[in-house]
């Protein structure tokens, strides 16, 4: 009766430590890495204090990447008329005077990334509407996780 007391309790102690080592302590961890989004990348358009023409179209291009699985990139373009600050970038661009919006241009648009995605390039074409008001803008982008992490990256442009 003993020995099969002892070969239980062996048995369990196995058992438990096969279980224990099969368990990776980072598979149930939570994604606590914000996503990146790369606006020095040599592909990456627009830029830090990147001039846009009214009435044209441009193809902006933002990679992004995440450790686990990306999710979508917002872009919001509005005025700076104001010279109001959410910049991420060290570089300070050329204003113009500060003057009231008459028409300015207004973008917010959300573009969801394929799933099971942790690098992707957003390519979004952007029309400059032709009677939009010249001057400063920003151009906001917010790249978010699967787990809804965020980062957001602020450029400053013009619109001529």
């Amino acid at each position: 009766m003993k020995q099969q007391v002892k070969n239980l309790i062996t048995v369990a102690v196995i058992s438990v430590a096969v279980f224990i080592a099969g368990c990776s302590k980072n598979k149930d961890a939570p994604d606590t890495e914000y996503p990146t989004a790369d606006v020095t990348a040599s592909s990456a358009f627009p830029r830090q204090c990147s001039e846009l023409i009214r009435g044209q179209i441009f193809t902006a291009t933002i990679p992004v990447a995440d450790n686990v699985e990306l999710g979508s990139v917002s872009i919001d373009i509005h005025h700076n008329f104001d010279h109001h600050s959410h910049s991420t970038e060290v570089e300070e661009c050329n204003l113009d005077a500060v003057k009231t919006p008459e028409n300015p241009l207004t973008l917010v648009k959300t573009i969801p990334i394929p799933a099971g995605n942790k690098t992707y390039t957003v390519t979004q074409e952007i029309e400059i509407p032709a009677n939009a008001d010249p001057g400063d803008y920003h151009f906001m982008i917010r790249a978010t996780d699967k787990e809804g992490w965020q980062t957001i990256k602020g450029l400053s442009i013009k619109i001529k």
